[in-house]
């Protein structure tokens, strides 16, 4: 292993950020060109991802640069996304660092919906990078020193801020590669590291050795740090990365507590210290050889332990012939100082030098928010006024029909249609009368119903994902550690009840509309007619004609003449209320970057105050006037009333004109409140949509959180044990053991035996060695030979053995010249021994064939058979075949 140590980087899965971020885009911002430049934005983060994540590294500065780049896009754009596990989901993948996984399970990951995840990942691949990239520099080159004190001072910063923010930034216990012991361990080491290149640097610059021997003394120190933090931590060993680092780290204390004592002995000779000198030598050297003996494999100390011993010689030698100085005991040395050149800075983004913002344009979601809270607000007043006007408007319609005006004043001859009453008819007609009303009332439950189904199957798709992951927690119990769905969805429940709570609001409104169209329908077919038949509908009436010139009439024209222009005034009015525009988001910023936070409420009153106070004074102005006029017509109206002449027939006219004045303004009234009903509707469908959209992309996240943590959980129960372990019986644990005395028989007990497979049939019992004399086996033979009875000094035959055996030596001790067994008679032979076919041979005892030689290919005496050709030999078959 080198000695300068490095981190391996995390691996990521690949994630489509494409999708998800231009729906955002693309339903919180109207289309265009803003709009366009966001998805144009959205694609070039996730190419920086892919580029960042999705390939192998480079051990150079500019893979670090992608690195931090992408870093600082995070960091930017965390406050203009809704990144949550219910609302902007996204599932970040992250393999650990250290666990290479076995054979069956594969390697230890996470998968978290969290952006803080994602940052705290890329942030750990950027320490890691950045300490290879230390590694990698040539201690021999000044430029190269400085480079690589530069980045193990980054990687160091970087744990430690992993340290600091992991907790908080994940909302489950992270993989042991991120905790914060490990990520500790990691900094002490970095820091350690860039303290040993500035004692390098500073040796090389040849330094005063005073200033060497701290810098040494403080990255011995350092590294003994490091050393106890991964000792202490129990969970660390367990990797092999960190069963490699451990006696570097060890070595590397010892190295660095020997550099600084013979650095301070330097200055000890200078200040003629030789006893101080001798024994700082004779601590280093001994600090050595201990390195030397543990950790020789890892660290090479030969240059230093030479020069260390030169010194060494030369001082004793020195001392004992010219100074005679005593040398005092290691432990009443002075200890040396320790000068500390760096340490784990802040991590403030940007922390890339080319960095620039791709969302630049996008305002936090703090400032979106109380963006949207304002319009909230902005469109509270501009209703409470416009309401206002409309209400005093809609009472002011209601008086004057109750009293029949102006067409009480227009009616004077009591035979022809009001000029008022005629304009209101054609008025009617030209929106297009009883059919249009009908037409909007019979789409308003279609796009109802429309409406509760795409909230009923938002709602479905929750209800189905929270059941499943009810059925998996209560199978897994404590394995299944996700958030519970049921508190996941609390914020989209409640998102849909209120929408279910608007529909029913909805509904209601609707049988309203319904009702007041019941009532005035009749009145609003009459309107509809043609004018002659209005004019039969309308009863007659001959009051006299003395009040067309009288100052009565006269005072009412000109009151309600004054109404109409209030009503005019009003519609002018409300057209500037609408039109009031003002941009608080850059107030928003201005407070976000003054104080870290937006009191949305005290800027939004105050500059609502500011923009519609003067509107609201003139709103007040128009009510009152109003009522004054009314007050003014009502009086009025008492003294023509009494004037006219009072019959049967001029009531009843009177009457059905009223009635006729209401029936238009029920008109135009019903005829709005249904065009609002519908563009209700529709825009709740956009919202409704939206709402589905969300939910669908939380079930679908939530799926693939559900797969990935299946699969952990398959890993993990394969490599659990399929038993628990049990302890094996002494009597099978040492079968060489002596028999034991015979006692009392024990009471029978329950032992789990495998279930054995049936036997198959065994091989034929192998013959026995034959027997003869090695001598005669070696003479030719001169004709027939009769065979007797085996020599007596041969050993009786062996019974053959009842488990199978392996290929056959050529002998056996005790049977000289016992050939291989014939094939054909093994049935366990291995395939891969090319054994030559071996003659029958006699057995002990028994006679054999006349004329048959001790040993041939053949037998004499009988006729000989050529083998057949064109066969080649068969192979006996491995196990024995049935």
């Amino acid at each position: 292993m080198a000695s300068f140590i490095s981190v391996p980087l995390k691996k990521s899965s690949e994630v489509d950020l494409v999708k998800p971020l231009s729906k955002f885009v693309t339903a919180s911002y109207p289309s265009g060109e803003e709009q366009a430049e966001y998805l144009r934005a959205v694609e070039e983060l996730n190419k920086l991802r892919k580029n960042a994540l999705g390939r192998p590294l480079d051990k150079h500065e500019s893979s670090l640069e992608i690195l931090l780049r992408y870093y600082d896009q995070l960091c930017a754009i965390e406050p203009k996304f809704p990144f949550s596990e219910n609302q902007l989901c996204l599932t970040f993948t992250w393999k650990d660092a250290f666990d290479k996984g076995s054979l069956f399970g594969g390697s230890v990951k996470l998968s978290l919906a969290s952006l803080g995840y994602e940052k705290t990942c890329v942030l750990f691949n950027c320490a890691a990078l950045a300490s290879q990239i230390a590694a990698e520099q040539n201690v021999d080159n000044d430029e190269c020193l400085k480079a690589a004190a530069r980045f193990y001072q980054l990687a160091s910063s970087a744990f430690s801020h992993i340290k600091d923010t992991v907790l908080s930034a994940l909302n489950r216990e992270p993989t042991m590669d991120i905790c914060p012991e490990t990520v500790s361990t990691l900094s002490s080491i970095m820091l350690a590291q860039a303290q040993e290149v500035f004692f390098l640097k500073a040796t090389s610059d040849k330094m005063k050795d005073a200033v060497i021997a701290k810098l040494a003394n403080q990255a011995a120190d350092f590294y003994g740090e490091a050393f106890k933090q991964c000792q202490y931590k129990d969970t660390l060993p367990k990797y092999f990365y960190f069963q490699e680092v451990l006696p570097v780290l060890a070595a590397k204390q010892g190295i660095m507590q020997a550099s600084a004592e013979l650095h301070q002995s330097i200055l000890a000779k200078q200040k003629k210290h030789f006893g101080e000198e001798i024994a700082r030598l004779q601590h280093a050297a001994d600090l050595l050889k201990t390195v030397r003996s543990r950790y020789d494999e890892y660290v090479s100390v030969k240059d230093l332990a030479e020069k260390i011993n030169r010194a060494l010689n030369a001082a004793k030698k020195d001392n004992d012939f010219i100074y005679h100085d005593r040398v005092p005991e290691v432990k009443d040395l002075e200890q040396i100082g320790k000068a500390a050149l760096v340490k784990a800075t802040a991590i403030t983004p940007p922390l890339s030098q080319k960095f620039t913002d791709l969302f630049e344009k996008m305002v936090p979601m703090a400032v979106q928010q109380s963006m949207s809270i304002y319009s909230q607000r902005k469109a509270e007043t501009v209703n409470r006024l416009v309401g206002a006007m409309r209400e005093a408007t809609n009472l002011c319609n209601g008086v004057l029909a109750s009293l029949n005006l102006p067409a009480a004043l227009e009616d004077l001859s009591g035979d022809s249609i009001p000029q008022s009453i005629a304009e209101k008819s054609k008025s009617i007609v030209g929106q297009g009368g009883l059919q249009s009303i009908e037409k909007l009332i019979k789409d308003l439950p279609e796009l109802l119903t429309r409406n509760r189904e795409i909230l009923d199957e938002s709602l479905k798709m929750l209800d189905d994902e929270e059941t499943t992951d009810n059925e998996l927690r209560t199978k897994f119990s404590q394995r299944w550690n996700r958030t519970p769905s049921g508190d996941l969805y609390k914020p989209l429940r409640a998102e849909g009840s209120n929408f279910r709570n608007i529909l029913d609001k909805a509904v209601q409104a609707d049988q309203v509309v319904r009702d007041r169209y019941n009532t005035q329908c009749d009145m609003i077919a009459l309107l509809c007619k043609p004018e002659n038949e209005l004019t039969a509908a309308i009863p007659s009436a001959n009051p006299t004609k003395t009040l067309q010139g009288s100052e009565v009439v006269n005072v009412l024209r000109s009151l309600l003449a004054q109404l109409d222009e209030m009503k005019r005034e009003r519609e002018v009015l409300e057209g500037e209320i609408k039109a009031v525009t003002f941009d608080m988001s850059t107030a928003f910023l201005k407070a976000l970057a003054q104080d870290g936070a937006i009191n949305e409420e005290q800027l939004s009153v105050s500059q609502l105050d500011q923009l519609y106070g003067s509107y609201n004074q003139k709103v007040q102005a128009s009510l009152h006037r109003q009522e004054e006029l009314l007050g003014q017509v009502q009086t009025s109206h008492q003294e023509f009333a009494s004037l006219k002449q009072s019959n049967s027939e001029a009531n009843q006219r009177e009457e059905v004109l009223k009635k006729l004045a209401s029936a238009h303004d029920s008109y135009v009234e019903i005829c709005s409140n249904l065009r609002e009903g519908t563009k209700f509707y529709n825009d709740l469908t956009e919202i409704l949509l939206k709402f589905q959209n969300k939910c669908s992309d939380i079930v679908f996240a939530r799926k693939t959180e559900r797969d990935e943590l299946l699969k952990e959980l398959q890993q993990s129960i394969a490599r659990e044990p399929s038993a628990p372990s049990f302890s094996v019986p002494a009597y099978q644990s040492n079968p060489g053991a002596p028999t034991p005395v015979p006692g009392p028989t024990p009471a029978p007990r329950t032992v789990f035996q495998p279930q054995q497979a049936p036997q198959k049939p065994q091989a034929p019992a192998r013959p026995p060695p034959p027997s003869f004399n090695p001598q005669a086996a070696s003479t030719p033979p001169t004709g027939s030979t009769a065979v007797g009875p085996p020599p007596t000094n041969n050993p009786p035959p062996v019974a053959p053995t009842s488990q199978a055996q392996g290929p056959p030596y050529p002998s056996y001790q005790g049977y000289p010249g016992f050939y291989q067994m014939p094939m054909g008679f093994n049935p366990y032979a291995y395939g891969q021994y090319n054994m030559p076919y071996m003659p029958y041979q006699a057995a002990p005892g028994q006679g054999g064939y006349p004329g048959a030689p001790p040993a041939g290919p053949s037998y004499p005496g009988y006729p000989q058979q050529q083998p057949p050709q064109q066969q080649p030999p068969q192979q006996q078959p491995y196990y024995p075949q049935p």
